[in-house]
């Protein structure tokens, strides 16, 4: 097969139609009937699925794949990947906010490159003034915490060669974050700048953004346990160094000691910090078990599609 489109449902009722009228209409020109597009409806709360099963029933190239439940984006796209056959897959958001017709520039770029990937970077974030700028922070932050330089500003849409995407989907976290896994399993991938729409609102709050900082930084880097070891000898050189103080203040000095203030602020500080590497070690800890249940990441309730003729 030479063409596979893989995208992900979730309150994409508004969108389904158009999107697979353009999406088909794009690999038919680049692939005539040899390609398949893959939809995989995460749990979505609305009539996506509905509506996706009557674009299956006269397509014969449309394959849906529909998840128990809510899994989430990243881990309905891998599912998604998992069903493509294509020579070279296009991974794209159904909310038409990435246009299917990128895979026209994509592929020239593919081919003039001769690359194994080639990935949609946004010229300037779409969005509000949170949007924008808490995705810069996003990418900010995981830097500074793992070491891994991801692209800033990169969207879903890329397109694939198949040891690529074998190799992407080889990997087995039960904890998927996508933008890591598509750095760290390399290959020659070029950036591609384009202008993402603004279709909806999105869905990535500022609780989900934060979950998914904690979640892909501690995935991606052991960072935060070796800081607590550190933080930890800095704090017992300052105590060292306080002591070393107080004794000779009291052998030289003959001050009398003053005190509550000094005394419960240590305690509250290093009680608090105690907590809260604490908690480090337990989000690893819940990490580990995770990773040793190997539950699947999703769970496939059914598959739709129809024989080609």
């Amino acid at each position: 097969m030479k063409l596979s489109i893989v995208t992900t449902l979730y309150c994409s009722a508004p969108y389904i139609a158009e999107f697979h009228r353009r999406a088909t209409a794009v690999a038919k020109a680049i692939a005539g009937n040899d390609y398949q597009i893959v939809m995989v409806n995460d749990g979505s709360p609305d009539e996506s699925l509905a509506l996706a099963i009557k674009l299956m029933e006269v397509d014969p190239n449309l394959v849906i794949v529909d998840l128990s439940r809510n899994f989430g984006h990243h881990k309905a796209m891998m599912t998604g990947l998992e069903r493509a056959k294509g020579e070279i897959t296009f991974l794209i958001d159904s909310d038409l906010e990435e246009e299917p017709e990128w895979l026209f520039e994509f592929l020239r770029e593919l081919n003039q490159k001769d690359c194994d990937v080639v990935y949609g970077v946004q010229t300037r974030r779409k969005g509000k003034w949170f949007e924008r700028h808490s995705g810069e922070w996003f990418y900010r932050l995981f830097k500074m915490l793992t070491g891994l330089r991801l692209p800033a500003n990169a969207v879903t849409a890329r397109l694939m060669k198949r040891p690529y995407v074998q190799a992407l989907i080889s990997h087995q976290e039960r904890e998927v974050f996508m933008a890591g896994l598509w750095h760290i399993t390399g290959f020659d991938q070029r950036a591609y700048g384009i202008k993402k729409h603004n279709t909806s609102e999105t869905t990535y709050t500022f609780r989900k953004k934060l979950s998914l900082l904690v979640n892909s930084v501690t995935s991606f880097s052991n960072a935060p346990l070796i800081s607590i070891f550190y933080i930890g000898l800095f704090i017992s050189f300052f105590a060292l160094s306080y002591i070393t103080y107080l004794c000779i203040n009291w052998l030289f000095l003959s001050k009398p000691l003053t005190g509550w203030t000094s005394v419960m602020a240590s305690i509250w500080l290093l009680g608090g910090m105690i907590i809260s590497f604490v908690g480090v070690v337990g989000i690893y800890l819940s990490k580990i078990f995770s990773e040793t249940k190997r539950r699947p990441y999703t769970i496939v309730k059914k598959i739709y599609e129809r024989e080609q003729s």
